[in-house]
């Protein structure tokens, strides 16, 4: 095996343990330069990068070479400009698709010709293409519900994107629920006029809320989209929602908005059918030009079967190993890659049994966690939470802020950001959270 041959197997070993930002950022341009009587020479391209490598990185390389090369005692890190990185650069996104419109809310890159189609969400679909060309004339409210990763947010923005195409004169606003909330909230805690936040929302033509789930229990909140809900309504504005679920299951709900919210059409997205699975699968591989052979795209669908965004992310990974090795892969070499994806992926866990088994870990009351107290017992279970929801689970910050008693998305962000930095050096609390996740695993 050539040193290039060898780097190429450690990437594909790296890649698995480090976080992908990290792994794309730091070694796209590093390379193996050469390696004699025990010392290897690996070049990066700045001093910064040399310095990181030597700092957060090191082990980790070390630990993926040393089965390929025996002898090894030391790696020299060089500074040098790479041109030939055994990683090809991944094909550059436009710059407009990764523009979110300030004004509205929107990203272009989200449009129906990129919805995958099937069985499991052909109606949604369907109400959602019948919208744009009739805005506020049918499906008025409509209602979108179902499971995280199964694409919710991309047709509510495709909606919007559509019509603002379509009917140029046309005001589109997406929003979440969250930051619906968040703007009023903090209007009323600094008493400040609510006229520019009513005509924000009340002053378009087509109104889009995502995850509107989370409104549940904020009952000034809900007395505002209320209102604002009957001002669009009467005047033939069109309304979207999604959620995670029925109208009629979202706790803590008013009657009266859960009435509205039901006026309409509801429409459900549930889990993808093997055909579509497969079409998904194809299409990621189409976007990045890279080529994946039929057995493998059979594989990954059959064995991710529930979240689209979860099948995005495996196919993405195998995309990246092709990219190294600079051939489609073979099933041998992309099953390796998808199962060690797979024994990442936990199983169907909630967030209740995750703060539950929190709770029992620390020997804490679970309400706790949930509540205003600032306890230092307490706060750090509470972190610890929310970075397993986040981490582990993938997710949303807004849903973690919603499960542990409303908080900001900023809060959740830094509780995430300290545990992270806290595991690095505290061995305790490493193994409290292995103790949690062996707890969740079933191997306590």
């Amino acid at each position: 095996m050539n040193l290039n041959e060898v780097w190429t197997k450690a990437l594909s070993e790296l890649e698995l343990e480090i976080p992908k930002a990290g792994f794309a950022a730091w070694f796209r341009q590093a390379a193996i330069e050469s390696f004699n009587d025990g010392v290897l020479t690996i070049s990066v391209p700045s001093l910064f990068a040399k310095e990181w490598f030597e700092k957060h990185y090191h082990s980790f390389i070390i630990t993926a070479l040393s089965s390929d090369l025996a002898n090894l005692n030391h790696i020299n890190y060089i500074i040098k400009k790479n041109p030939y990185s055994i990683i090809p650069p991944a094909q550059e996104e436009p710059l407009a698709n990764l523009f979110v419109n300030q004004k509205d809310g929107l990203n272009q890159k989200y449009t129906f010709e990129t919805f995958i189609v099937g069985s499991f969400n052909e109606l949604a679909h369907a109400a959602a293409v019948a919208v744009t060309e009739s805005p506020g004339a049918v499906y008025n409210p409509l209602f979108i519900y179902g499971g995280v990763g199964l694409r919710k947010t991309h047709l509510l923005q495709a909606i919007g994107n559509e019509i603002k195409a379509k009917k140029k004169e046309k005001n589109v606003l997406y929003t979440t629920s969250e930051r619906f909330i968040s703007e009023f909230v903090s209007l009323i805690q600094q008493r400040q006029p609510l006229a520019s936040f009513k005509e924000k929302y009340r002053g378009v033509d087509t109104i889009l809320i995502d995850d509107i789930q989370f409104i549940a229990g904020k009952a000034k909140c809900q007395e505002e989209l209320f209102h604002t809900f009957n001002t669009l309504h009467e005047r033939n504005k069109q309304i979207v929602f999604t959620s995670d679920q029925q109208p009629h299951t979202i706790p803590d709900l008013e009657e009266r908005l859960r009435s509205r919210f039901a006026a309409g059409l509801i429409a459900d997205i549930s889990d993808p059918e093997p055909e579509a699975r497969l079409a998904i699968i194809a299409q990621k591989a189409k976007e990045k030009n890279i080529v994946i052979i039929p057995p493998v795209l059979e594989y990954i669908a059959s064995t991710f079967q529930r979240n689209i965004r979860e099948l995005e992310g495996v196919v993405t990974a195998v995309i990246a190993h092709s990219r190294m090795r600079q051939n489609p892969l073979s099933f041998d070499e992309a099953k390796y890659v998808i199962d060690q994806c797979k024994s990442r992926t936990k199983k169907s866990v909630t967030a209740a049994e995750i703060l539950k088994t929190v709770a029992h870990i620390y020997e804490i009351d679970e309400q706790d966690l949930a509540g205003k107290t600032r306890k230092k017992e307490i706060v750090e279970p509470r972190q610890v939470a929310m970075y397993l929801l986040r981490n582990d689970f993938n997710a949303p910050f807004s849903y973690i802020g919603n499960k542990l008693g409303g908080r900001d998305h900023t809060t959740v962000i830094y509780a995430c950001e300290k545990i992270a930095n806290l595991l690095k050096t505290s061995k305790q609390l490493g193994d409290m959270v292995k103790k949690i996740r062996a707890h969740l695993e079933g191997t306590p």
